[in-house]
């Protein structure tokens, strides 16, 4: 089966990561995309040039462009926007990332485009709204995200260096979520019979990502501490250091429901009687200490040790500190469905799965990202336009073609 979305018509006019990765998970689930680049290509393509210089792949573009089909036009000529209004006429979805006065200059804006087509699900990403004053700002994720969210701010140890953002972290977090808001619109319309605007921002995940703390502020006024593993109230939820130099998570959240397994695990029963750690406040108190015994006993043993010594102790939850090559070797990442075999010319190709299974309608993926413009002149014929007509068109400058076609 293709996936949940089969049958699903999406347009995508999308730059750099967020909107191509909402239209790239719709695509994951069975969705027939069709990707509006400019002439020149999505700036994302130049992830190639910028991160591996001659690399004949493009990892970070393959990520959110896969199984999608691509029609390179000029939005600046009235033949290619004539060609994406056409397009999304006959789409369920609309999905771009390009900044609200860019559109309204195509004519592809949501006013007019919902004016023209009622049932049209129109989403649009932005970096801070549809409205107030930075309505129009440019944003990459670092930028509202990140910085402007405050998720740099609290992961900054007092005094310390700004932490930097992962590549994509705010975008690809955004893209999936939205795919999931755009499929709850559909799912209205199936209801309503009318499509609607849906909009999310790179400032709103942001936001909502550090949600916790947030809305521990509204609603207490507290600001909440910037965590310090060597103060840390619960000692059962802090990282530790092993003999061999690995680093790991204990999550004890129930500071009383965790401290026996941990003392146990730890060869320390008697702690429990300890007049510095009988009870979680005294173990708050006396925190400082407490840490440093503990890394003494995890310094003594191996990670793979430890683990043993873990998996004796049902409420013993931890989790290593995986480094990418580490989690990429993890068995239970196949287990869980993370890596997803992408078919290419030459047989396939591994990537990361999107993060969601249907178990009924399971999804798979099609075939690698698109070259700019590959499927420009079969889009074109689908729209009735002759040959004689798509060449006038690339020759005019309004569409490209891929070299090969």
């Amino acid at each position: 089966m293709a996936g949940p979305m089969d049958g699903v018509r999406v347009v995508e006019l999308g730059v750099w990561i967020a909107g191509p990765a909402a239209a790239g998970v719709l695509a994951d689930w069975g969705a027939d995309v069709v990707k509006i680049e400019p002439l020149t290509g999505d700036p994302a393509r130049t992830f190639a040039q910028m991160m591996g210089g001659d690399m004949a792949n493009n990892p970070v573009f393959e990520l959110d462009n896969r199984s999608k089909r691509s029609i390179a036009l000029d939005l600046s000529t009235d033949a290619g926007r004539v060609v994406a209004a056409e397009l999304i006429a006959g789409a369920d979805v609309f999905v771009t990332n390009v900044r609200a006065p860019a559109l309204a200059r195509a004519g592809i804006d949501h006013t007019t485009m919902l004016a023209r087509h009622p049932r049209l699900v129109y989403g649009h990403i932005t970096g801070y709204g549809l409205e107030g004053p930075d309505a129009d700002r440019a944003a990459f994720d670092i930028a509202a995200f990140w910085a402007r969210s405050g998720i740099a701010h609290l992961l900054t140890p007092p005094g310390g260096t700004l932490p930097f953002q992962r590549g994509g972290m705010g975008d690809q977090s955004t893209g999936v979520q939205f795919a999931g808001a755009l499929s709850a619109a559909l799912f209205a319309r199936e209801r309503s019979g009318q499509g609607q605007l849906v909009s999310s921002s790179l400032l709103r995940q942001g936001v909502y990502t550090i949600g916790f703390d947030l809305n521990t502020m509204l609603g207490w006024g507290q600001h909440p501490a910037i965590g310090n593993r060597l103060t840390m109230a619960n000692a059962s939820i802090n990282n530790y250091t092993t003999g061999d130099d690995r680093r790991f998570w204990i999550v004890g959240l129930e500071a009383d429901r965790h401290w026996p397994p941990l003392i146990r695990s730890v060869g320390h029963p008697e702690w429990a009687t300890d007049e510095r750690f009988v009870t979680a406040p005294d173990r708050a108190r006396n925190a400082v200490a407490l840490i440093a015994l503990l890394d003494e006993v995890f310094a003594t043993q191996t990670l793979d040790q430890w683990a043993e010594v873990f998996s004796h102790e049902p409420d013993m939850f931890w989790a290593p500190v995986n480094t990418p090559e580490d989690i990429l070797n993890d068995p239970q990442l196949r287990h869980a469905g993370g890596l997803v075999e992408v078919p290419d010319p030459y047989g396939t190709t591994t990537m990361i799965a999107s993060p969601a299974d249907f178990y009924g309608t399971p999804w798979a993926p099609r075939w690698i990202a698109p070259g700019l413009g590959e499927h420009t002149a079969e889009i074109l014929r689908e729209l009735g336009r002759s040959d004689a007509q798509i060449n006038e068109m690339v020759a005019t400058g309004a569409a490209g073609l891929a070299p090969t076609q």
